[in-house]
């Protein structure tokens, strides 16, 4: 990487945060972007009435709010659609699952929290489970954006966890781009996790999204690149010189870095950066790295943090393999976020 600048650069390779339970459970709300978003301001698309449909739904679940009936999470008997407590956006990326999922928690009674699919984890992971659901407990809603499960680990964390939450009354809202019934589908042996996969669908009541991706709608091509490092540096140095606030670091240094921070903890890392800037990308060609990346630019996509990059422009970095395999709609989302990242094009809302 090259070195030397004379302005104040930041080196997120240089940062080790740390981020505590409480930390995390405090940060349980929308990004900065969904802090205003309501039903009101969703545009459903007149060409697929699917997102109308969606519009629909969630204002029928928000009317509805009370407390659940006694019936526990495993309950044999599906509860009708409109008992259900639980509600599950599928759908491609940008079509707006997150605008809703974030104008739904607005409405919501308190206390209620959102968040990734990784912090809930992460939140468990820093409290312990008993005194995870203990914090929870008693929430009126708990959305989850991003709702993905990976490894069977997960599997079982989260049903167990959102079964005793839904047992107490809490109500749930999810978005993924994988139907709940399917979670887990190409990423390990599902079959040996169907029941608890099951179990966990049929307590929700899916609404399918279809649509366009905003975020491409007016972009063509690939995410945007410099042709040389240099001219990276000089970006840098110059939007610096101007008072922002902006890191300079190496792709396989900042990617070697994310392997030794966890990615609860990414978003600190990008706290009060302006500007990333990022010399040398290519592509990748290990799985870990690429699905740590992907977790870091779900992060500075929510904070808003514009790329500046050299090299392979950054939604090429997958390896051909990869995006044949069961992370293709993570990857899928990275790069559909790296084109906005890098080519400024930021919407108000997903």
């Amino acid at each position: 990487m090259t070195s030397g600048s004379t302005h104040a650069l930041i080196h997120l390779v240089g940062r080790n945060p740390t981020i505590t339970g409480a930390e995390i459970a405090s940060e349980l709300s929308p990004p900065p972007q969904f802090e205003r978003a309501s039903f009101e301001s969703y545009r459903p698309d007149p060409d697929f009435p699917s997102q109308q449909a969606a519009l629909d739904g969630l204002g029928e679940f928000a009317a509805a709010w009370r407390a659940q009936r006694p019936g526990g999470f495993f309950s044999r008997n599906r509860k009708p659609k409109s008992e259900l407590p639980g509600v599950y956006l599928d759908g491609g990326f940008g079509v707006g699952k997150t605008h809703l999922l974030a104008a739904l928690w607005h409405v919501a009674p308190g206390p209620k929290y959102f968040g990734t699919f990784i912090e809930y984890t992460a939140l468990v992971g820093a409290l312990g489970y008993a005194q995870a659901v203990k914090l929870l407990t008693g929430a009126r809603l708990i959305s989850i954006d991003e709702f993905e499960l990976d490894d069977p680990g997960d599997t079982m964390l989260m049903t167990r966890f959102l079964g005793e939450l839904m047992a107490s009354g809490t109500r749930v809202a999810a978005t993924s781009n994988t139907p709940p019934n399917a979670l887990g589908e190409g990423r390990f042996a599902a079959a040996d996790f169907l029941r608890e996969i099951h179990a966990l669908s049929s307590n929700f009541e899916t609404l399918r999204i279809d649509g366009l991706d905003y975020r491409r709608r007016d972009t063509e091509g690939h995410a945007e690149a410099l042709p040389t490092d240099a001219g990276v540096v000089h970006t840098a140095e110059a939007l610096a010189s101007r008072g922002h606030r902006v890191s300079l670091d190496g792709f396989d240094e900042l990617i070697a870095h994310l392997a030794t921070v966890h990615p609860s903890k990414y978003i600190k890392l990008i706290d009060d950066v302006e500007y990333i800037a990022l010399e040398g990308v290519h592509e990748l060609t290990d799985q870990n790295a690429a699905l740590r990346l992907v977790a870091f630019i779900d992060r500075v996509y929510d904070a808003e943090v514009p790329i500046i990059a050299s090299g392979t422009p950054l939604d090429q970095v997958f390896a051909a393999d990869m995006m044949a395999g069961g992370y293709r709609k993570k990857y899928l989302r990275a790069m559909s976020r790296m084109i906005a990242l890098t080519t400024g094009e930021l919407p108000p809302h997903d």
